[in-house]
């Protein structure tokens, strides 16, 4: 999907219900919030990478803040595979089930009916990718990868295994960005990382605010990263105690 360009691009990463670490964040940058209105500075524009579900304490402030933005063009996300998944499990589909899932479904228990289908609606409808600036800024959620389109669509939301077994015991997940040699920045989030992880004309954003570490945003074109810390752990994986060493 390609979108009209705006002269700056604040570009968050995986948020993933951390409502108080996104405000914090979007003060950081400048942007005003009411509680019902985001305001950006002059010539901004807010994007998210998507996952902005699951494991965190606020899926449901974060989902209502991010849908609001995206109607007033304040703000574009892009679909993370958790939003997907949350959206046909809210559809009625039968879902593969996990811990983070639950967390999502069980916050949104309180939502009226009419709201958790809008939301069913927005999540499941977000673009798979954002082609900004002009062609020279690609957002994605996992990843970006050549082929047909419904491919590479599966592949910026879901990203792709090896299907060998890290030494953390989790799957390991298709290494794309060795192998990328488009001309575009290619922003995205879905691999934890402990900081923004540059990588020739990529950059990992998802610095594991869910899990105690960060929520960040690169601030485009100054290419620019600010990140501010999570204030406690609200979730935990594999992954994220392999990077840390911090024990099962």
């Amino acid at each position: 999907m390609t979108a009209h360009a705006a002269p700056g691009y604040d570009i968050v990463g995986d948020v993933h219900g951390c409502l108080d670490e996104l405000l914090t964040l979007l003060n950081r940058l400048g942007y005003g919030w009411d509680g019902a209105v985001l305001t950006p500075p002059a010539g901004r524009q807010l994007v998210f990478v998507g996952d902005l579900v699951d494991r965190g304490p606020e899926v449901v402030g974060v989902v209502q803040l991010v849908m609001g933005s995206v109607q007033s063009g304040a703000a574009l996300s892009v679909r993370g595979n958790h939003d997907e998944r949350l959206a046909r499990a809210l559809a009625g589909e039968a879902v593969k089930g996990s811990r983070s899932l639950d967390v999502s479904l069980a916050q949104l228990a309180d939502v009226s009916v009419q709201e958790r289908d809008e939301i069913r609606r927005v999540l499941g409808t977000l673009p798979s990718r954002l082609e900004l600036d002009g062609g020279r800024l690609l957002v994605v959620h996992a990843g970006e990868q050549a082929g047909d389109p419904a491919t590479r669509e599966h592949f910026n939301v879901w990203g792709a295994h090896t299907g060998r077994v890290g030494q953390d015991g989790v799957k390991e997940r298709v290494a794309w960005v060795g192998g990328y040699t488009g001309s575009a920045l290619v922003a995205y989030g879905h691999t934890p990382v402990l900081a923004p992880d540059w990588h020739g004309h990529t950059v990992n954003l998802d610095t594991g605010a869910v899990f105690g570490g960060h929520l960040t945003a690169l601030r485009y074109p100054e290419r620019q990263t600010v990140s501010v810390p999570a204030r406690r752990a609200y979730a935990s994986t594999a992954h994220w105690r392999a990077l840390t060493g911090v024990p099962a």
